[in-house]
């Protein structure tokens, strides 16, 4: 079939991809695109996306700071002979879409253009961008608050924002919930990245995220391996009894003989109330009445304390 007159012969692809995914992991429609085309431009030979092509052995051409409308002019007049494949800047090229769009729609019989995916952000990839914005802010350049801060100067903080989390959660608004669990996300990563400066005793947030994942996997033996749990009162137990060879050993030495073993000594009376009350019943026993009976009035006298606390403060208002 004959071109028709005036037709434009090239066409344009229009190459973006994942910051949190390494820059060789293209689709492979994303590389078929790459080898298929007679051009292809980046913005600079530094950038990552064009230096794994380059590595792939395809030639790049490096257009240096061209203003979005000179580059995208430039896009479209190459287009409009030849294949071209612009391989996405880091910073995700802002106002280059728009100003491609301009450019075409000027043009009686613009050139094909096509956006090519290369890579999509897999779930959990946003806590990539936490731990890096983290990271520049407790370095030298960065926040000179969050530079300063230790494990005891935050530790406030990541009581006050678990509370706050309880609020949202009572409260029932999602939007709320999210941004208040974002601010617990915060804490941990501060604290991982204040302890990659410890010396010897440092650990950092693959630390915490594979002692975590550990202890997921070992907890789970119904899921991961070849445990039998399949009611979640069969999973409290088994956890418990896991738990208990964990802290103690086989026979579960302290932790199952000590109701109170690893309750921090900070947890509020409630709290630790309701903690030992479901040790008890996880455990199966039977505790002395009485005692029982002393907890719940002891309950009942924090909870009064608590109502007049909050009602001396609401006093204080002006």
């Amino acid at each position: 079939m004959s071109a028709v007159p005036g037709a434009p012969s090239g066409r344009l692809g229009m190459l973006v991809t994942s910051p949190r995914v390494a820059p060789g992991l293209l689709s492979h429609g994303a590389w078929q695109v790459v080898q298929g085309c007679a051009v292809r431009l980046a913005r600079s030979f530094d950038e990552p996306v064009a230096q794994a092509v380059e590595e792939a052995g395809f030639t790049v051409e490096e257009v240096g700071d061209a203003s979005p409308p000179e580059l995208a002019r430039r896009l479209v007049d190459l287009a409009g002979a030849v294949s071209v494949v612009w391989l996405g800047s880091a910073d995700g090229d802002p106002g280059l879409a728009d100003a491609v769009a301009a450019e075409v729609s000027r043009l009686a019989t613009p050139p094909e253009v096509e956006l090519v995916v290369g890579s999509w952000d897999v779930q959990g990839g946003r806590l990539l961008d936490v731990v890096a914005t983290m990271d520049r802010l407790r370095s030298p350049g960065g926040c000179p608050w969050d530079a300063e801060q230790t494990h005891e100067s935050l530790a406030p903080y990541l009581v006050e924002e678990a509370h706050e989390v309880l609020d949202a959660i009572a409260g029932g608004e999602r939007g709320h919930l999210a941004e208040e669990l974002g601010d617990i996300l915060l804490q941990v990563v501060f604290h991982a990245r204040v302890a990659e400066e410890a010396g010897e005793s440092a650990f950092d947030i693959d630390t915490v995220a594979g002692l975590l994942v550990d202890k997921l996997v070992r907890r789970h033996p119904h899921v991961f391996a070849d445990g039998d749990a399949s009611t979640p009162a069969e999973v409290e137990a088994a956890w418990e009894s896991i738990k208990a060879v964990e802290k103690g050993g086989v026979a579960g030495g302290e932790y199952r003989d000590d109701l109170l073993h690893g309750i921090p000594t900070s947890l509020p009376g409630g709290l630790a109330a309701d903690k030992v009350l479901s040790r008890v019943r996880r455990r199966g026993l039977t505790p002395d009445p009485d005692a029982v009976a002393r907890v719940e009035r002891a309950r009942a006298a924090l909870a009064a304390a608590e109502s007049e606390v909050r009602a001396a403060l609401g006093a204080l208002q002006p």
